[in-house]
């Protein structure tokens, strides 16, 4: 197997505000693989709070020897590889690396069986639900222009808040859509109690879901919160991986899911397996990234409760054409094999 990769930053629509940063492009690696003239593609995706960047990502994959492998369809054998690969480095665990590896595996894979990947899971495409389309933080103005863009597309609306004016910003929403809406604090609000009294305000204003209000490390408080929040209080910033999954029961309804922060679909259907033995809710989200790694995630949508796959929606230079479809708000999976994308 032949792996190629290439920096290709993304550029984003509109500037992209959340509580604590703003940016109007985001990193990004696209890479390839390629077995008996058939391809296979990935990428890693880098916002700011990941602690990856290009040269990392990079520096990772220039380690990657995929030559030592003459079957790609051993990708249990390939991800342990490569999952454990940076292992005795301090600091080092370039999730977004693995995932972009992981994700032109199975890409691949699929293309070699003729299948889609959903289907190599063993999954229905017709339980996939509504996707939410992100409103960065903004001026009244803004907020309502981009509303107005999306309207009629979308089924669901996710708000980023966690500033002074949040409610404000909802009212601008209600003025011109009515829209169920999730709202995402990204640790935005300073207290459980402060937390408790947004999320009951929000509540009568056809919010349906609660992501990250508090500090990803005050679990304590997340735990008070979610005792009394009347919506569900779903993690994303808290959790990364496997790992983390059974310590946040009790301090959440559900957790979010993301490729680039666990390190790809095989870390992924796990989280998901332990989620639901622990009664959580799933919620499958992704970064800003190009068709492909939204694609890849889509390919877990039957399984999730709540889905934030627009990531692709929100940039101008998407490389890649074909893979899931939001159709009527829906996700729509493809079924051409493997991602079903391809390069124009």
């Amino acid at each position: 197997m032949q792996l190629r990769y290439h920096p290709y930053p993304l550029q984003l629509q509109h500037t992209f505000t959340v509580s604590g940063c703003s940016r109007s492009q985001t990193p990004d690696v696209l890479i390839a693989i390629t077995h008996q003239g058939v391809t296979g593609y990935g990428e890693a995706s880098m916002p700011p709070y990941l602690g990856e960047s290009i040269e990392s990502v990079c520096a990772f994959l220039a380690r990657v020897d995929l030559f030592q492998f003459d079957d790609p369809l051993r990708t249990d054998d390939i991800l342990s590889y490569v999952m454990h690969l940076d292992d005795g480095e301090p600091g080092a665990h370039n999730y977004a690396a693995k995932a972009a590896i992981d994700i032109a595996l199975h890409d691949l894979a699929g293309r070699l069986l003729g299948q889609p990947i959903w289907r190599l899971f063993g999954l229905s495409p017709e339980h996939c639900t509504y996707t939410t389309y992100t409103i960065g933080i903004d001026t009244p103005d803004v907020v309502r222009q981009k509303v107005r863009e999306v309207e009629g597309r979308f089924g669901r609306l996710k708000v980023k808040v966690g500033i002074e004016g949040d409610r404000r910003l909802i009212e601008s929403i209600r003025e011109v859509s009515d829209l169920p809406l999730t709202v995402d604090a990204n640790q935005g609000w300073s207290s459980p109690e402060m937390a408790l009294e947004q999320i009951e305000w929000l509540a009568t204003q056809g919010v349906i879901m609660v992501e990250q209000p508090l500090p990803k490390h005050d679990l304590d408080g997340l735990q008070w919160l979610t005792e009394r929040s009347p919506l569900p209080i779903i993690l994303d910033e808290s959790v990364q991986g496997p790992e983390d999954v059974i310590r946040l029961k009790g301090c959440c309804h559900g957790i979010n899911i993301k490729l680039m922060k666990c390190g790809g679909l095989a870390p992924a259907r796990l989280m998901i397996q332990l989620a639901r033995m622990l009664g959580m809710q799933v919620m499958l989200g992704c970064m800003t990234e190009t068709s492909c790694a939204v694609t890849a995630a889509a390919q877990l949508a039957p399984c999730a409760d709540y889905l934030d796959l627009d990531g692709n929606l929100l940039i101008s230079n998407d490389p890649f054409q074909g893979g899931m479809q939001v159709i009527n708000g829906r996700v729509t999976l493809q079924t051409e094999p493997g991602l079903g994308i391809y390069e124009p």
